[in-house]
């Protein structure tokens, strides 16, 4: 599934290619992709006219802010954009197109289906599903270290699954949870609350050199993934551990071993990584 870098590679590449086009026809060929309007011709309707003023990003959902409305998009696990011209042949697996006045086309593509639409009246997308209960946006001005610390510092639950939750922190999946842990030195199965202050310090300094790191490089192309111009991120040639199971860790040598927290698969060297319990912290070390 694109993650955090990922998708916001995907943002600035569709900004690139159709900021100022205005939509002459909506064509919807899998209905269940659009979970709003529930009317699929209402949507195309809706859409006719419209011009994309730009698109921005709340953790993994593109939001494509037009004249009168929004448009929220979830690529799931394999959607995709892709710009056209209006002649090009229909690939397989197009589910959405939006034809512009000038001839090209915007295709949504998605293999798996899993993907969706919402359409929202201006000012309306951020208080209402799937957007309203979204966390911390990590890479913005507002994921201050006590913002950070504030969210999670005193929750009894495992580190790893807490990160994973988009109620807290929005746009981090598996990978960069694993890569974030590890540069941090922190064990994936760490209760949140048994973390001393120098330990959040590393880990909400990991998290946003991890998400930089990768947006700078186009995000990760582990499975299919590719940005509205067909191309692949590149930051799966930097990953320290996650994908390296059986291989010698990069800093010390031992072997990264793999195994399951919160139902995912999780990457961990028992060296940089060791499991320890503090609890109890002192007032001062909170």
């Amino acid at each position: 599934m694109p993650e955090l870098p990922e998708v916001e590679t995907v943002r600035r590449t569709l900004n690139n290619l159709i900021t100022g086009k205005t939509i002459e026809q909506v064509q919807v060929r899998l209905p269940r992709i659009i979970q709003k309007p529930d009317d699929i011709h209402m949507f195309e309707v809706l859409l006719q006219g419209q011009t994309v003023e730009t698109i921005e990003r709340r953790g993994k959902f593109l939001r494509f802010i037009l004249t009168d409305y929004v448009m929220v998009s979830h690529l799931r696990m394999e959607g995709r954009y892709g710009l056209y011209a209006g002649e090009d042949p229909l690939e397989l697996h197009t589910h959405v197109l939006f034809r512009f006045t000038d001839g090209s086309e915007l295709r949504y593509k998605d293999v798996r289906q899993f993907g969706t639409m919402h359409l929202f009246p201006k000012g309306e997308d951020l208080t209402q599903p799937p957007l309203h209960k979204l966390g911390l946006e990590p890479l913005d001005e507002g994921f201050t270290f006590e913002a950070f610390r504030d969210r999670i510092a005193h929750r009894s639950t495992k580190i790893k699954p807490l990160l994973l939750n988009q109620e807290y922190i929005v746009g981090i999946g598996n990978i960069y949870v694993d890569e974030s842990l590890f540069l941090a030195g922190i064990h994936p199965e760490r209760e949140a609350s048994s973390l001393s202050k120098k330990e959040l310090v590393l880990l909400h300094s990991a998290i946003i050199r991890t998400l930089r790191e990768s947006v700078e490089v186009g995000g990760s192309s582990i499975k299919s993934y590719v940005n509205g111009q067909g191309e692949i991120g590149l930051f799966q040639h930097q990953l320290n551990i996650y994908g390296r199971q059986s291989e010698p860790c990069k800093t010390c040598g031992s072997e990264i071993y793999k195994t399951v927290v919160g139902g995912r698969g999780t990457h961990i060297c028992p060296t940089c990584q060791p499991l320890k319990q503090t609890r109890n912290r002192k007032k001062s070390e909170k």
